[in-house]
Protein backbone atom coordinates (compact mmCIF):
# COMPACT_ATOMS: atom_id res chain seq x y z
CA UNK A 1 0.00 0.00 0.00
CA UNK A 2 2.62 2.65 0.35
CA UNK A 3 4.80 1.24 -2.40
CA UNK A 4 4.12 4.74 -4.29
CA UNK A 5 6.11 6.83 -1.52
CA UNK A 6 8.86 4.27 -2.66
CA UNK A 7 8.10 1.31 0.13
CA UNK A 8 9.07 -2.48 -0.85
CA UNK A 9 6.69 -4.98 0.99
CA UNK A 10 9.81 -5.88 3.73
CA UNK A 11 10.07 -1.68 4.29
CA UNK A 12 6.43 -1.39 4.94
CA UNK A 13 6.35 -4.39 7.29
CA UNK A 14 9.19 -2.95 9.11
CA UNK A 15 7.48 0.45 9.47
CA UNK A 16 3.99 -1.19 10.58
CA UNK A 17 5.56 -3.15 12.93
CA UNK A 18 8.10 0.02 14.70
CA UNK A 19 4.33 1.69 14.62
CA UNK A 20 2.71 -0.51 16.54
CA UNK A 21 5.81 -1.05 19.04
CA UNK A 22 6.90 2.53 19.30
CA UNK A 23 10.53 1.89 19.34
CA UNK A 24 12.39 -1.84 18.99
CA UNK A 25 15.76 -3.37 19.37
CA UNK A 26 16.92 -4.56 15.96
CA UNK A 27 16.76 -8.32 17.03
CA UNK A 28 13.29 -8.21 18.56
CA UNK A 29 11.89 -6.52 15.29
CA UNK A 30 13.85 -8.97 13.16
CA UNK A 31 12.11 -12.05 15.77
CA UNK A 32 8.87 -9.89 15.50
CA UNK A 33 9.16 -10.01 10.99
CA UNK A 34 11.11 -13.45 11.13
CA UNK A 35 13.83 -11.64 8.97
CA UNK A 36 16.91 -11.66 9.64
CA UNK A 37 19.06 -9.33 11.38
CA UNK A 38 21.06 -7.89 8.71
CA UNK A 39 17.54 -7.83 6.39
CA UNK A 40 15.64 -5.93 9.33
CA UNK A 41 18.63 -3.66 9.36
CA UNK A 42 18.59 -2.61 5.89
CA UNK A 43 15.03 -1.99 6.02
CA UNK A 44 15.59 0.23 8.90
CA UNK A 45 18.31 2.11 6.91
CA UNK A 46 16.00 2.39 4.38
CA UNK A 47 12.74 4.08 6.45
CA UNK A 48 15.84 6.52 7.87
CA UNK A 49 16.22 7.43 4.03
CA UNK A 50 12.24 8.35 3.73
CA UNK A 51 12.43 10.53 7.32
CA UNK A 52 10.10 7.24 8.87
CA UNK A 53 12.27 5.77 11.81
CA UNK A 54 15.20 7.17 13.30
CA UNK A 55 18.76 5.40 15.61
CA UNK A 56 17.29 6.37 19.13
CA UNK A 57 19.79 8.61 21.12
CA UNK A 58 19.34 6.79 24.66
CA UNK A 59 20.48 3.37 23.46
CA UNK A 60 22.36 2.20 20.48
CA UNK A 61 20.74 -0.51 18.31
CA UNK A 62 17.30 0.56 19.22
CA UNK A 63 15.41 2.34 16.25
CA UNK A 64 11.69 4.91 17.27
CA UNK A 65 9.27 5.26 14.82
CA UNK A 66 8.12 8.57 12.98
CA UNK A 67 4.88 9.85 13.57
CA UNK A 68 2.91 8.39 10.44
CA UNK A 69 0.88 11.63 9.99
CA UNK A 70 3.63 13.85 9.98
CA UNK A 71 5.99 11.16 8.05
CA UNK A 72 3.51 10.29 5.82
CA UNK A 73 2.13 12.78 5.22
CA UNK A 74 5.22 14.73 3.87
CA UNK A 75 6.02 12.32 1.75
CA UNK A 76 3.04 12.09 -0.01
CA UNK A 77 3.11 16.25 -0.50
CA UNK A 78 6.60 15.48 -2.10
CA UNK A 79 4.85 12.81 -4.23
CA UNK A 80 1.75 14.92 -5.36
CA UNK A 81 4.46 17.49 -6.34
CA UNK A 82 6.07 15.43 -8.36
CA UNK A 83 3.46 14.14 -9.76
CA UNK A 84 2.31 17.54 -10.90
CA UNK A 85 5.76 18.25 -12.43
CA UNK A 86 5.54 15.20 -14.19
CA UNK A 87 1.85 15.72 -15.41
CA UNK A 88 2.84 19.24 -16.81
CA UNK A 89 6.18 17.85 -18.75
CA UNK A 90 3.63 15.22 -20.13
CA UNK A 91 1.48 17.52 -21.28
CA UNK A 92 4.38 19.80 -22.79
CA UNK A 93 5.63 17.01 -24.71
CA UNK A 94 1.99 16.11 -26.09
CA UNK A 95 1.96 19.58 -27.30
CA UNK A 96 4.67 19.60 -28.99
CA UNK A 97 4.42 16.01 -30.68
CA UNK A 98 0.93 17.56 -31.78
CA UNK A 99 2.73 20.36 -33.64
CA UNK A 100 5.59 19.81 -34.59
CA UNK A 101 5.63 15.54 -35.43
CA UNK A 102 5.63 15.16 -39.15
CA UNK A 103 2.72 13.29 -40.74
CA UNK A 104 3.10 9.46 -39.98
CA UNK A 105 3.99 6.86 -41.90
CA UNK A 106 2.06 3.72 -43.12
CA UNK A 107 4.95 1.68 -41.02
CA UNK A 108 4.12 4.49 -38.03
CA UNK A 109 0.48 3.54 -37.99
CA UNK A 110 0.54 0.02 -36.76
CA UNK A 111 3.32 -1.58 -33.44
CA UNK A 112 4.24 -5.07 -33.14
CA UNK A 113 4.48 -5.86 -29.57
CA UNK A 114 5.91 -9.34 -28.83
CA UNK A 115 6.45 -10.92 -25.72
CA UNK A 116 3.59 -11.73 -23.00
CA UNK A 117 5.24 -8.48 -20.64
CA UNK A 118 5.26 -5.93 -23.40
CA UNK A 119 1.59 -7.09 -24.38
CA UNK A 120 0.21 -7.02 -20.79
CA UNK A 121 2.30 -3.68 -20.18
CA UNK A 122 0.90 -2.29 -23.72
CA UNK A 123 -2.68 -3.22 -23.00
CA UNK A 124 -2.50 -1.25 -19.70
CA UNK A 125 -1.07 1.71 -20.92
CA UNK A 126 -3.94 1.91 -23.16
CA UNK A 127 -6.11 1.11 -21.10
CA UNK A 128 -4.83 3.49 -18.43
CA UNK A 129 -5.12 6.24 -21.21
CA UNK A 130 -8.46 6.07 -22.11
CA UNK A 131 -10.32 9.37 -21.03
CA UNK A 132 -13.60 8.72 -22.31
CA UNK A 133 -15.03 4.98 -23.41
CA UNK A 134 -13.30 1.38 -23.59
CA UNK A 135 -14.78 -1.26 -25.93
CA UNK A 136 -13.96 -4.61 -25.83
CA UNK A 137 -14.53 -8.02 -27.82
CA UNK A 138 -13.48 -11.18 -26.16
CA UNK A 139 -13.15 -14.51 -27.26
CA UNK A 140 -13.17 -17.77 -26.01
CA UNK A 141 -9.92 -17.77 -25.81
CA UNK A 142 -9.10 -14.94 -24.35
CA UNK A 143 -11.08 -15.33 -20.72
CA UNK A 144 -10.52 -11.31 -19.46
CA UNK A 145 -11.27 -8.92 -21.17
CA UNK A 146 -8.74 -7.68 -23.78
CA UNK A 147 -6.48 -10.46 -22.21
CA UNK A 148 -3.73 -10.05 -19.50
CA UNK A 149 -4.05 -6.46 -17.49
CA UNK A 150 -7.45 -6.86 -16.91
CA UNK A 151 -9.98 -4.40 -16.87
CA UNK A 152 -8.11 -1.61 -15.32
CA UNK A 153 -8.69 2.08 -16.47
CA UNK A 154 -8.86 5.58 -14.98
CA UNK A 155 -12.02 6.58 -13.37
CA UNK A 156 -15.01 8.09 -15.19
CA UNK A 157 -13.86 6.33 -18.26
CA UNK A 158 -17.06 4.00 -19.23
CA UNK A 159 -16.98 0.60 -20.83
CA UNK A 160 -18.56 -1.88 -23.53
CA UNK A 161 -17.78 -5.41 -23.44
CA UNK A 162 -18.94 -7.98 -26.13
CA UNK A 163 -18.73 -11.46 -24.88
CA UNK A 164 -18.49 -14.87 -27.12
CA UNK A 165 -21.38 -17.06 -25.41
CA UNK A 166 -18.12 -19.76 -24.57
CA UNK A 167 -16.76 -17.64 -22.11
CA UNK A 168 -19.78 -18.39 -19.99
CA UNK A 169 -20.09 -21.65 -20.13
CA UNK A 170 -16.48 -22.50 -18.79
CA UNK A 171 -16.50 -23.61 -15.15
CA UNK A 172 -16.44 -20.29 -13.09
CA UNK A 173 -17.09 -18.03 -16.20
CA UNK A 174 -19.71 -16.00 -14.78
CA UNK A 175 -17.97 -15.33 -11.31
CA UNK A 176 -14.34 -14.47 -12.92
CA UNK A 177 -16.09 -12.04 -15.48
CA UNK A 178 -18.18 -10.43 -12.23
CA UNK A 179 -14.61 -9.88 -10.85
CA UNK A 180 -13.13 -8.93 -14.22
CA UNK A 181 -15.63 -6.24 -15.71
CA UNK A 182 -17.02 -4.78 -12.48
CA UNK A 183 -20.67 -3.93 -12.13
CA UNK A 184 -21.34 -0.71 -13.80
CA UNK A 185 -19.59 -1.73 -17.27
CA UNK A 186 -22.10 -2.60 -20.07
CA UNK A 187 -22.03 -6.36 -21.47
CA UNK A 188 -23.53 -7.85 -24.25
CA UNK A 189 -23.21 -11.69 -25.17
CA UNK A 190 -23.24 -13.11 -28.93
CA UNK A 191 -22.82 -16.33 -30.60
CA UNK A 192 -19.60 -15.91 -31.54
CA UNK A 193 -17.07 -13.27 -31.81
CA UNK A 194 -14.95 -12.77 -34.94
CA UNK A 195 -11.82 -11.56 -33.19
CA UNK A 196 -10.49 -10.53 -29.55
CA UNK A 197 -10.18 -6.67 -29.53
CA UNK A 198 -9.44 -3.67 -27.26
CA UNK A 199 -10.50 0.17 -28.33
CA UNK A 200 -9.52 3.18 -26.50
CA UNK A 201 -11.30 6.51 -26.95
CA UNK A 202 -11.94 5.73 -30.89
CA UNK A 203 -8.06 6.77 -31.21
CA UNK A 204 -6.12 3.30 -30.58
CA UNK A 205 -6.54 -0.42 -30.93
CA UNK A 206 -5.14 -3.65 -30.06
CA UNK A 207 -5.52 -6.83 -32.03
CA UNK A 208 -3.99 -10.15 -30.13
CA UNK A 209 -2.04 -12.10 -32.57
CA UNK A 210 -1.31 -16.01 -32.97
CA UNK A 211 2.03 -16.60 -33.79
CA UNK A 212 3.88 -19.51 -32.50
CA UNK A 213 4.33 -19.69 -28.80
CA UNK A 214 5.16 -16.27 -28.05
CA UNK A 215 2.00 -14.13 -27.41
CA UNK A 216 1.77 -10.89 -29.45
CA UNK A 217 -0.88 -8.19 -30.70
CA UNK A 218 -0.75 -5.07 -32.78
CA UNK A 219 -1.41 -1.40 -31.64
CA UNK A 220 -3.42 0.18 -34.50
CA UNK A 221 -2.78 3.78 -34.56
CA UNK A 222 -5.65 6.52 -36.19
CA UNK A 223 -6.06 5.09 -39.60
CA UNK A 224 -9.11 3.71 -42.21
CA UNK A 225 -7.28 0.38 -40.50
CA UNK A 226 -8.78 1.81 -37.21
CA UNK A 227 -12.08 2.75 -38.36
CA UNK A 228 -12.55 -0.80 -39.80
CA UNK A 229 -12.11 -2.50 -36.34
CA UNK A 230 -14.15 0.55 -35.12
CA UNK A 231 -16.88 -0.57 -37.70
CA UNK A 232 -16.64 -3.92 -36.31
CA UNK A 233 -17.20 -3.40 -33.03
CA UNK A 234 -20.31 -1.71 -32.93
CA UNK A 235 -21.83 -4.21 -35.74
CA UNK A 236 -20.78 -7.20 -32.92
CA UNK A 237 -22.29 -5.45 -30.21
CA UNK A 238 -25.31 -4.29 -32.33
CA UNK A 239 -26.37 -7.58 -32.91
CA UNK A 240 -25.39 -9.14 -29.40
CA UNK A 241 -27.61 -9.15 -26.79
CA UNK A 242 -27.37 -7.58 -23.26
CA UNK A 243 -26.11 -9.48 -20.23
CA UNK A 244 -26.36 -8.70 -16.76
CA UNK A 245 -23.11 -9.44 -13.95
CA UNK A 246 -24.98 -9.48 -10.47
CA UNK A 247 -22.89 -9.14 -7.43
CA UNK A 248 -22.00 -12.59 -6.67
CA UNK A 249 -20.22 -11.72 -3.31
CA UNK A 250 -23.18 -10.65 -1.34
CA UNK A 251 -26.47 -12.34 -0.95
CA UNK A 252 -29.83 -11.41 -3.02
CA UNK A 253 -31.72 -8.64 -1.38
CA UNK A 254 -35.58 -9.79 -1.05
CA UNK A 255 -36.82 -6.16 -2.50
CA UNK A 256 -40.67 -7.46 -2.33
CA UNK A 257 -43.40 -8.20 -5.13
CA UNK A 258 -40.43 -7.70 -7.63
CA UNK A 259 -37.23 -9.87 -9.23
CA UNK A 260 -34.79 -9.89 -6.68
CA UNK A 261 -30.82 -9.49 -7.86
CA UNK A 262 -30.54 -13.58 -8.54
CA UNK A 263 -34.17 -13.47 -10.53
CA UNK A 264 -32.59 -10.83 -12.51
CA UNK A 265 -29.52 -12.80 -12.80
CA UNK A 266 -30.96 -16.07 -13.99
CA UNK A 267 -33.19 -13.60 -16.76
CA UNK A 268 -30.39 -12.34 -18.33
CA UNK A 269 -28.87 -15.53 -18.60
CA UNK A 270 -31.68 -17.05 -20.15
CA UNK A 271 -32.20 -14.62 -22.38
CA UNK A 272 -29.31 -14.73 -23.49
CA UNK A 273 -29.71 -18.28 -24.84
CA UNK A 274 -28.26 -20.34 -22.01
CA UNK A 275 -30.19 -23.32 -20.71
CA UNK A 276 -31.66 -23.77 -16.90
CA UNK A 277 -29.07 -26.28 -16.64
CA UNK A 278 -25.91 -23.79 -17.59
CA UNK A 279 -27.80 -20.84 -15.63
CA UNK A 280 -27.45 -23.30 -12.53
CA UNK A 281 -23.68 -24.28 -12.99
CA UNK A 282 -22.59 -20.55 -13.60
CA UNK A 283 -24.48 -19.03 -10.72
CA UNK A 284 -23.76 -22.07 -8.17
CA UNK A 285 -27.54 -22.87 -7.84
CA UNK A 286 -29.46 -26.06 -7.94
CA UNK A 287 -31.23 -26.67 -11.26
CA UNK A 288 -35.10 -26.81 -9.31
CA UNK A 289 -34.31 -23.42 -7.66
CA UNK A 290 -33.28 -21.98 -10.95
CA UNK A 291 -36.35 -23.70 -12.35
CA UNK A 292 -38.69 -22.10 -9.34
CA UNK A 293 -37.80 -18.91 -9.67
CA UNK A 294 -38.67 -18.89 -13.20
CA UNK A 295 -41.93 -20.07 -12.63
CA UNK A 296 -42.26 -17.47 -9.80
CA UNK A 297 -41.54 -15.13 -12.50
CA UNK A 298 -44.10 -15.93 -14.69
CA UNK A 299 -46.78 -16.39 -12.24
CA UNK A 300 -45.43 -12.52 -10.75
CA UNK A 301 -46.11 -11.17 -14.67
CA UNK A 302 -49.51 -13.41 -15.22
CA UNK A 303 -47.77 -15.36 -18.21
CA UNK A 304 -47.84 -18.80 -18.99
CA UNK A 305 -44.47 -19.06 -21.88
CA UNK A 306 -41.02 -18.21 -21.17
CA UNK A 307 -41.04 -16.01 -24.46
CA UNK A 308 -44.09 -14.00 -23.01
CA UNK A 309 -41.76 -13.87 -19.75
CA UNK A 310 -38.98 -12.47 -21.67
CA UNK A 311 -41.39 -9.37 -23.02
CA UNK A 312 -42.18 -8.68 -19.96
CA UNK A 313 -39.03 -8.28 -18.64
CA UNK A 314 -38.27 -6.03 -21.11
CA UNK A 315 -41.52 -3.69 -20.98
CA UNK A 316 -40.54 -3.99 -16.77
CA UNK A 317 -36.77 -2.33 -17.71
CA UNK A 318 -35.94 -5.71 -15.52
CA UNK A 319 -33.48 -6.34 -18.65
CA UNK A 320 -31.75 -4.19 -20.91
CA UNK A 321 -33.17 -3.86 -24.22
CA UNK A 322 -30.49 -3.99 -27.18
CA UNK A 323 -30.03 -0.53 -28.49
Amino acid sequence: MLGVIGLDDPQETAYRALVALGAAEVADLAHRLALSESDTERALRRLERHGLASRSSARTGRWVAAPPGAALGALLSRHRRELAQAEAAAELLAGEFRTEAPEPGVLDLVEVVTGANAVAQRLLQLRLGAVDEVCALVTGGDPAPGGSGGGETAPGVSHRTVLERVVLEAPGGLAELTEALGHDEQVRIADRVPAALVLADRSLAMVPLAVGQEPAALVVHESSLLESLQWLFEAVWRDALPLRLGDRGEPAVDTGPGPDAIDLEILSLLLAGMTDVSVAKQLELGLRTVQRRVKGLMELTGVTTRLQLGWHAYERGWVSRVG
